[in-house]
């Protein structure tokens, strides 16, 4: 057994900080406005970036090093010491702005425990932020290695990015990074447009009417967008937007690619020399192949789709937590009324994705708890990771299958599938802040459990809602 007592050793450390006696390291801060005196041992075993900074800097005739950082402020680098040294950060009564470039910060110091702390902190807590901010934030850390959550959630509203104010100014490194995602919640033919928007703009003398181009103003558009053209996804488009938006644009593209084009529509099994990129994922939590088992489920098949299957529906995204809020009540304001109707959460800290399919309408109107009859409803654990098998557990009680909550419990309760699986948060009004999601063991309404885990209880790091349409 061991006995820990980090709060005082925090403490402990915060007190050092303030000695100067002990002090040889001097850090100058804006262009030498302030300076700030620390211990050159505790930076070293602190920050690997620290320690590469002092080897290169020589100690004065006292055995004093100082450093220049000039890009950092004195407000944030007193933030980055004083958590260096105790290992605290408070974020009360501090703008989000400032947050968000403390995490820059914190990035260059390879502070990493730090860094992904602040970038958890920020989807869970200042979702509305970043959306607001979309454009700014992948400005910051496209071209950085880390910060992938960051990156799928402005994935997940790149139409907020392309419809921002100063989209034609966007950097052609940060939009090639958007459009080589394979996710992007928009259709194919809205990114080309896009991005013959993002590419005319760069270039103000074309003409205004397409129809006086000449020669050398196709090879300006096509020299400027040389590296965005390859990832769009020209073999998932309909002849008709292939007709109205690429046409317009064919000579930009190699003369094969768009013989490719034409022949792939007339005819989609013959065999081109152009590559076909895969089509975008529509999902942020699940594959093209968990879709098809989704639908075989939906389906009754006794074998299981495969993503390359031609099925008969497709996921239609009514609701994701990152982009619209984790509040239950945002669930029953923007599900009202819809039916056949698939929900996925993933689970936090686990590579867990439970769900479930709900074939009647969610209804917000009731007074009371109101149980859904039905025969078709099933939920899910789906193959991920360390997950070996998916497990599909049908209704077993179909006069319980979905419960509709009364209006004054859906400030605190989500879907609910039953009493073996629902999404709740009584005290914070966030599914992914309270760990109050449930999947129990056992129950009464479907068949079997999903969660192998040993604890009902979790929260979770996103969900969606999808209507299944044909």
């Amino acid at each position: 057994m061991a006995l820990k007592f980090f709060d005082k050793l925090s403490q402990n450390f915060i007190e050092l900080l303030k000695d100067k006696d002990y002090c040889d390291v001097i850090i100058k801060v804006k262009n030498k406005e302030k300076s700030f005196t620390a211990h050159s041992n505790i930076l070293r075993y602190r920050s690997s970036y620290f320690r590469k900074e002092l080897e290169n800097v020589r100690s004065n005739e006292n055995n004093i090093k100082t450093i220049n950082m000039s890009s950092i402020s004195a407000q944030m680098f007193d933030v980055i010491l004083k958590y260096i040294y105790g290992g605290i950060v408070n974020f009360e009564n501090v703008e989000t702005k400032f947050i968000f470039k403390l995490m820059l910060v914190a990035d260059k110091f390879e502070l990493e425990e730090l860094a992904n702390k602040i970038e958890t902190f920020l989807i869970e807590t200042k979702a509305s932020w970043l959306r607001t901010h979309c454009s700014m934030v992948l400005h910051n850390i496209f071209d950085r290695k880390k910060f992938n959550d960051l990156q799928n959630f402005c994935s997940t509203i790149t139409r907020l990015i392309f419809e921002s104010s100063n989209f034609n100014s966007f950097p052609e490194s940060a939009l090639v990074f958007l459009i080589k995602r394979e996710y992007l919640q928009m259709k194919e033919v809205e990114i080309w447009d896009y991005v013959i928007k993002w590419g005319i703009a760069q270039n103000p003398t074309l003409p205004t009417n397409l129809g006086e181009w000449s020669k050398k103003n196709i090879i300006t558009l096509k020299t400027t967008l040389q590296q965005c053209l390859p990832y769009i996804r020209y073999f998932h488009l309909s002849a008709d937007e292939v007709r109205d938006s690429i046409g317009p644009y064919k000579k930009i593209l190699d003369k094969q690619l768009w013989k490719d084009i034409k022949y792939h529509l007339s005819s989609p099994t013959r065999q081109i020399k152009s590559i076909i990129l895969p089509a975008r994922l529509f999902s942020t939590i699940i594959s093209g192949d968990h879709a098809a088992e989704i639908l075989a489920w939906i389906d009754h098949k006794t074998t299981t789709y495969t993503s390359t299957t031609k099925i008969p529906h497709r996921f239609e995204l009514i609701l994701r937590g990152s982009r619209d809020g984790f509040a239950p009540q945002k669930f029953w304001d923007i599900c009202n009324g819809h039916d056949h109707a698939v929900m996925v959460a993933k689970v936090k800290g686990t590579d867990e994705i439970l769900g479930g399919y709900n074939p009647v309408k969610w209804d917000n109107t009731h007074l009371n708890f109101k149980w859904m009859e039905t025969k078709d409803s099933f939920i899910f654990s789906l193959k991920n990771g360390n997950i070996q098998n998916s497990i599909l557990s049908r209704v077993k009680n179909p006069q319980k299958a979905i419960l509709n909550v009364h209006k004054k419990n859906q400030m605190m309760f989500g879907p609910c599938f039953g009493n073996l699986f629902y999404l709740r948060s009584k005290n914070s009004n966030n599914f992914i802040l309270d760990n109050d999601c449930c999947c129990r063991h056992t129950g009464d309404y479907y068949e079997k459990p999903i969660r192998t885990s040993s604890s009902f209880y979790f929260s979770i790091v996103d969900y969606e809602v999808f209507k299944i349409v044909k």
